[in-house]
């Protein structure tokens, strides 16, 4: 991603009221677009795209057209911040010069990873703006121009039409045009152009009459008139195993937000759960709704975000409500207890579902019907855990739609997880910011409105999370605890406690001693439910409320990630495959997990082989729901979601994601600001016999001990080798830099005919590049085991000392060596690195 860099180069904010960086009120949203039309020195539309923390943009000078069969040229320009898009007005100075004025905004959204698509260079995508919607394309042009140029086309769907953007102007914008043509000939076309305005084109509506009808026949409907309020939901009671019977219908336990949409006098309005409203939130999601045509209406279902096998992404989901992410969404529809001036509350619930069937038949695809099958509740549920998803909802065919909790609804969940109440939070440490750990309570079986501290959760956080959640507690809470403690944690010394009111939901691997969760990892918080929910849920199951809730079947393992496409070659040289790429990492996984987890790491993705386009990732895309995520800050001062490997499951996901190289920080998601590694790579120029490269690395290896400095050896899968030197406890980045830059200069100075400390590739010729500036912040280096994206597969290897005299080169290991060396290994050849304790305090002085 870019960053902001040339559009602060391009202007003077002493002159201009442009905005310089991005507005914090701009984050936590739904990622937007805008079109703005800029009266510059040649007319033209701004097209922008919120891409994580920046608007990507591209100029169209004729506009956006509705009509697939026109191409227009979009020329792309230098990323905006996300707080342009509210931009409006005058620019009197410099660049730009002009009128800006705001043509349509909204939300987009996209099947898949926005920036991969971008760099193959076709993106397809969904706009909800007033004026733009439907589907679109950027397609990168094979034009030779000074800037990127791509064609913005519209996508043959329901709103495609002959109106192009001049069409859509209001009075403000034709006033703008007309004031900025200079001369005869433009004013005239400004005049056409602003008499010729046409409608936005609308998608085809439902048959909602024939429906009507088909409604008030159905035994036990009653006529009735509703408003666009909301309307209390149907609940369902917690069992560990599905019912029997054809009684009973089955669905998937969709994994997002409840939403209830309620419609009248052809208005709709949106609410969750707990009666707040969403419209805001959602204009996707209420298009769609208002494209049935439906005067009065009452509809249940559940707001998700689907990945690539059609299971609903809760990750992803809040990823895009967020702005971090611009996954589509579905409002999966299960019910409909009102429909155009009929009650259908006392309606069977198979007969409820068949009339909303219809309903959807020709829906937007945003708006899906949530299928079901009668009887075998035990094969249903069966296959649901082997598809890995989330649970099933069973509900009883003849039933009616009552609000609150009964026994005609059941939910049935795979997962291990349970929510709890937040009721306060301990304070951050290290480099952490906002907050350490969230305290947990569920209530208390003993005291009506009581409640009992649970545990702490401290993992699974984005730093979106941790920024947005950290302002809403700061400062608050109080030292005296709200809830029932069952023994002294010494831990909970310096915690700030508050009223039970927030909900989180967590993962855990059972219940210790005093009933406190073992290992919990955040899940989600659940904004779409309060603490008084959790209170009526346990009251509901029938038991003593705060009892622990069992799940059958615990979180993902790496044989829960399925390779898709496993013959693809991806190495066409050699013929390796996608599937022999992960069962590679399967093989390696004790060996290569060590130098990669909680690490932030950028990885090399090749979709379609190394043949074809690769990309370094560093940063969160949709999909990916077993990787770890964090915002960190970037050297431009701006913050983006980096990805981290949790576990052997996060590295197959991401090998599934045709991730082939991994190259980590040197050090952790928990202290991203204090180095644990050092990465000298040495790099041999042309004309350098391997003989030389092996000899400056015990060089290296002398003049780091000599300093008291240990180090351990790596083969890069390329030319050359690195040493590395762990740190223990860790040091400022800062600290790290200005060592390994002494060092590499010292080195040079005194072997000036076989080093050299700078990065030209020109003066390189003959010598050794000590590359050190793969320590600061934010730099990596190849992980340990990994593969390189080049031919035969080579693979990073870590080496004892002893073994380089042996080495032939830096690429002497590969995919079919590597097992079996390790195969024959007692130990690794890194055992201990870890416990070395040593630091950079001092060490600069010596190599003055």
């Amino acid at each position: 991603m870019s960053s902001l860099r040339d559009y602060q180069r391009k202007r003077d904010f002493s002159r201009t009221r442009e905005p310089a960086a991005n507005d914090a009120a701009a984050a936590n949203r739904r990622a937007i677009f805008v079109v703005q039309l800029h009266h510059a020195s040649r007319r033209h539309f701004d097209f922008r795209l919120q891409v994580g923390d920046v608007l990507k943009s591209w100029a169209v000078p004729k506009g956006p057209s509705y009509d697939p069969a026109v191409k227009r040229l979009a020329v792309e320009v230098e990323d905006h911040p996300v707080s342009y898009a509210n931009f409006e007005g005058d620019i009197e100075h410099g660049y730009g010069k002009g009128h800006v004025d705001q043509f349509d905004t909204g939300v987009w959204t996209t099947e898949g990873d926005a920036a991969a698509q971008l760099q193959k260079g076709h993106l397809r995508f969904e706009l909800f703006g007033k004026r733009l919607k439907g589907g679109w394309h950027l397609v990168r042009s094979g034009r030779k121009e000074r800037q990127p140029a791509w064609f913005l086309i519209k996508a043959k769907d329901a709103f495609a039409g002959d109106v192009e953007a001049d069409d859509l102007l209001d009075a403000k914008m034709a006033r703008s045009t007309r004031a900025a043509a200079k001369t005869p000939a433009t004013r005239a076309a400004a005049k056409k152009s602003v008499a010729r305005k046409k409608p936005v084109p609308r998608a085809r509506k439902a048959p909602r009459l024939r429906l009507a009808r088909a409604a008030a026949a159905l035994e036990g409907a009653r006529a009735a008139t509703v408003d666009n309020t909301f309307f209390k939901p149907e609940l369902a009671r917690l069992r560990d195993h599905p019912p029997e019977g054809k009684q009973w219908l089955h669905e998937v336990k969709w994994d997002g937000y409840r939403i209830l949409t309620a419609i009248a006098d052809g208005e709709v309005k949106l609410w969750s759960r707990n009666a707040l409203p969403w419209n805001d939130r959602l204009p996707d999601i209420v298009q769609s709704l208002e494209s049935l045509g439906l005067r009065s209406a009452r509809l249940d279902g559940e707001l998700v975000a689907l990945d690539s096998r059609g299971h609903s992404d809760f990750n992803g989901l809040q990823q895009t409500l967020s702005g971090e992410a611009q996954l589509p969404l579905v409002y999966m529809l299960f019910d409909l207890p009102y429909f155009e001036g009929s009650d259908l509350s006392r309606v069977g619930l198979l007969q409820r579902k068949q009339l909303l069937q219809k309903l959807l038949a020709h829906a937007p695809k945003h708006l899906a019907f949530s299928t079901h099958a009668i009887g075998n509740g035990a094969d249903v549920f069966r296959m649901a855990t082997e598809q890995q998803l989330e649970g099933i909802i069973s509900k009883r065919v003849a039933s009616a739609y009552l609000p609150g909790r009964g026994d005609d609804w059941l939910k049935i969940k795979r997962l291990q997880s349970d929510e709890f109440a937040v009721v306060g939070y301990t304070p951050p440490k290290g480099s952490r910011s906002s907050f350490g750990s969230l305290l947990l309570a569920r209530p208390d079986p003993e005291v009506k409105s009581g409640w009992v501290y649970a545990g702490r959760v401290g993992t699974g956080f984005s730093n979106e999370q941790l920024r947005s959640l950290g302002k809403s507690i700061a400062d608050k809470g109080s030292p005296r605890p709200t809830v029932a403690l069952a023994a002294i944690d010494p831990l909970l010394r310096e915690a700030r406690w508050v009223k039970p009111a927030a909900v989180a939901e967590v993962y855990y691997r059972g219940v210790g001693n005093n009933r406190l969760l073992r290992q919990p990892s955040l899940k989600s918080m659940r904004i779409d439910k309060k603490a008084a929910d959790l209170v009526d849920s346990d009251r509901a199951q029938g038991k003593p409320a705060g009892t622990p809730r069992k799940r059958p079947v615990a979180a993902a393992t790496p044989a829960d990630i399925r390779i898709t496409h496993p013959e693809r070659v991806v190495f066409p040289d050699d013929g390796i495959t996608k599937q022999q790429v992960a069962d590679y990492y399967a093989a390696v996984m004790k060996w290569f997990l060590p130098g990669v987890v909680n690490r932030p790491t950028s990885v090399i993705r090749c979709p379609e082989g190394t043949a074809k386009a690769c990309f370094f990732q560093k940063h969160m895309v949709p999909g990916l729901k077993h990787v770890g995520s964090a915002k960190l800050k970037e050297e431009s001062g701006a913050q983006a979601t980096y990805i981290y490997p949790l576990d052997a499951t996060s590295v197959l996901e991401l090998v599934q994601f045709g991730v082939l190289e991994f190259h980590p920080w040197g050090s952790t998601i928990e202290q991203p600001d204090r180095a644990d590694r050092v990465v000298f790579d040495l790099d041999p120029g042309s004309n350098v016999a391997w003989d030389r490269v092996a000899a400056a690395a015990r060089l290296v290896h002398r003049r780091l001990a000599q300093l008291g400095l240990a180090s351990f050896l790596r083969t890069t899968g390329g030319k050359g080798l690195h040493v590395v030197v762990p740190l223990n406890p860790g040091c400022p980045w800062a600290q790290v830099k200005d060592f390994a830059r002494a060092f590499a200069s010292t080195l040079a100075q005194a072997h000036p005919l076989e080093f050299i400390a700078t990065a030209s590739k020109a003066q390189r010729h003959g010598l050794i590049y000590v590359d050190y500036l793969r320590n600061s912040r934010g730099a990596t280096s190849v992980a340990s085991y990994s593969l390189r994206a080049r031919p035969r597969a080579p693979v990073a290897m870590p080496l004892r000392w002893n073994e380089l005299g042996k080495l032939k080169s830096g690429h002497a290991f590969d995919i079919r060596s590597t097992p079996r060396r390790l195969a024959r290994l007692r130990t690794d050849p890194w055992a201990g690195i870890d416990e070395v304790r040593q630091d950079l305090d001092g060490i600069v002085k010596k190599l003055g």
